[in-house]
């Protein structure tokens, strides 16, 4: 037995290539091991989807404008400012929504990057809570004529429909594929501003004269244009080969005229058809 070991020994050592043909992996315990495969989400796809939108506008400096320009050039204005007065505060309402996608989807293994272009319609109807000022006394001005001021307003955003076109990127975890996107947002809605107000000047000399100046400010637009951008994730999840269901939530954020701040905050739930 021992002469038949090294023999091998010198058998090995004298022909390298004999050598080279020995597989010693099983020694190591390795072993060759394919390219993982992982869910196909690459290509076309398109939906649809039910969900639920929170809605927040300040109306507090949209009246701003308007009574700047009703009360142009007079000594109320140029003295005391009353446009930069808060006439209306926030306001805030939560509805369903409804609406589709349709996107692409490039994939590298377990990577995932697509654009995606979400259109959505919600039955958020805003209304601003008016805070009424006045009235109000004013010092006198240059000419020492005293102001009572009084003003009270109504804003609203309603009829709102949006859409955002969503750069994606996710990642394969088994059937499931978890998304983050970023990107820009529009809208269309009815915006609604209004202002009463009047000013009762006063002389202090005497004898004291006084008089009403009444003013009024109006703003609405059909279908205005809203721009902003949205930012949110989610998952998809595959059934088949061909078709996902969805859940995610969105930020949208717009700054629609004149000057209301407006934020959406919508979660979703959907089913999809990959091609």
């Amino acid at each position: 037995m021992r002469r038949v070991t090294y023999a091998l020994i010198l058998l090995s050592l004298a022909s390298p290539a004999a050598a080279a043909d020995l597989d010693f992996d099983f020694l190591r315990g390795s072993q060759t091991v394919g390219p993982g495969t992982y869910t196909r989400w690459n290509g076309f796809y398109v939906g649809g989807q039910i969900g639920y939108t929170n809605g927040n506008a300040d109306f507090s400096n949209s009246t701003q404008s308007g009574v700047s320009y009703a009360l142009r050039q007079t000594d109320l204005e140029l003295e005391f400012a009353p446009s930069s007065w808060q006439v209306l505060g926030t306001a805030n309402n939560s509805a369903a929504s409804f609406g589709g996608f349709i996107g692409y989807n490039t994939q590298w293994e377990d990577a995932i990057f697509g654009v995606e272009a979400n259109i959505n319609r919600a039955g958020v109807n805003l209304h601003a809570q008016s805070t009424p000022i006045g009235p109000l006394i004013t010092a006198p001005d240059a000419q020492g004529d005293t102001h009572t001021v009084t003003m009270s307003g109504t804003g609203s955003i309603a009829n709102l429909d949006f859409a955002t076109l969503r750069f994606r990127a996710g990642y394969v975890v088994g059937n499931f594929m978890p998304y983050a996107f970023v990107g820009p947002a529009f809208g269309l809605a009815n915006v609604a501003v209004g202002v009463t107000g009047t000013n009762i000047q006063c002389t202090t000399s005497a004898p004291s004269v006084c008089a009403n100046f009444p003013f009024t400010s109006t703003y609405g637009l059909n279908s205005a244009v809203l721009y902003g951008f949205t930012v949110g994730g989610g998952v998809d999840v595959a059934l088949t080969q061909n078709i996902f269901l969805r859940a995610d939530i969105e930020y949208d954020n717009f700054n629609p005229p004149p000057g209301i701040p407006l934020a959406l905050i919508t979660g979703r739930v959907g089913a999809g058809l990959k091609f």
